[in-house]
């Protein structure tokens, strides 16, 4: 396996990242994960601009432009002679020693980017997730894609060791997302998925998914769902760039719908595919 690091590719054995480095210290760094379909690099424009907008929220300069960073993930693909995968990179904020929770002044970002074989999950697709409501605990700023995730992963194993395949976030009586996916709901036919704001994290698919339905016509409210309306839900589903969308059949033991994926869902799911 190669992996990017910083401009260089080189095999994973070689790759020396220092203990002082910030992402591993402090989590003091962003991460994007982008699907690759047949050699090609899927929304890879939109994936940069949403990690330059967190760049600037957490006044970290990314050392690389929108083309550079495109022509080594390129050129990694070409060196990986894979077609169908999850191109994950990293950029920390790089080295500060010593330890220090104080912003470095001219510390050097570290980038690395690696690639893994993954074929659509089409079984998953086609027969849903179960999953469960769980507080949503995290960070007030769920709209920087972190590489802090203590607060996802943390409500994704208590959902694993109740039972349930995933977590549904709650917060003040409303939810948010999944454990790693935006969240999405038909009621009386209508689509609903939580506006993007500090409470969510603001989907690379959520947004093609939202161009496919507005050239589709259908009715859709990006506005947060109370839990008060569970028993309305009519459909229930979850995105994310490297899964897509993967229905949810039952929450909190309860049947969604007759407890398969809903017209709706269905719909989109081919949709996305001809995108695709």
């Amino acid at each position: 396996m190669y992996v990017l690091w910083n401009n260089q590719i080189i095999e994973r054995s070689a790759v020396k990242i220092d203990i002082e480095d910030r992402g591993y210290q402090f989590g003091d760094g962003l991460y994007e994960a982008i699907r690759l379909y047949n050699g090609k690099l899927f929304m890879y424009n939109e994936h940069f601009d949403r990690l330059e907008r967190c760049a600037k929220k957490i006044r970290l300069d990314l050392p690389f432009s929108r083309s550079e960073l495109f022509q080594r993930l390129v050129k990694l693909v070409a060196i990986e002679k894979l077609s169908d995968g999850e191109v994950y990179l990293q950029v920390t904020r790089g080295i500060s020693s010593p330890r220090n929770h104080l912003f470095p002044v001219n510390s050097q970002p570290v980038l690395t980017a690696n690639i893994t074989p993954f074929s659509r999950p089409v079984t998953l697709q086609r027969q849903g997730k179960t999953a469960c409501l769980v507080k949503d605990q995290r960070w007030l700023h769920c709209d920087i894609k972190s590489l802090s995730l203590l607060g996802n992963l943390l409500s994704l194993d208590e959902a694993i060791q109740r039972g349930f395949d995933d977590a549904l976030l709650v917060r003040d009586g409303y939810f948010t997302e999944a454990s790693a996916s935006n969240l999405w709901f038909v009621i009386n036919g209508c689509l609903y998925t939580h506006q993007d704001g500090p409470l969510v994290l603001p989907g690379i698919t959520k947004m093609q998914l939202l161009r496919i339905i507005h050239h589709e016509q259908l009715p859709v409210k990006e506005i947060a769902v109370p839990v008060s309306d569970l028993d309305q839900i009519e459909e229930c589903f979850l995105t994310n760039s490297i899964e897509e969308i993967i229905p949810v059949i039952s929450i909190d033991g309860k049947l969604i719908g007759n407890g398969h994926p809903g017209k709706l869902t269905k719909l989109l799911q081919q949709k996305y595919l001809e995108q695709i």
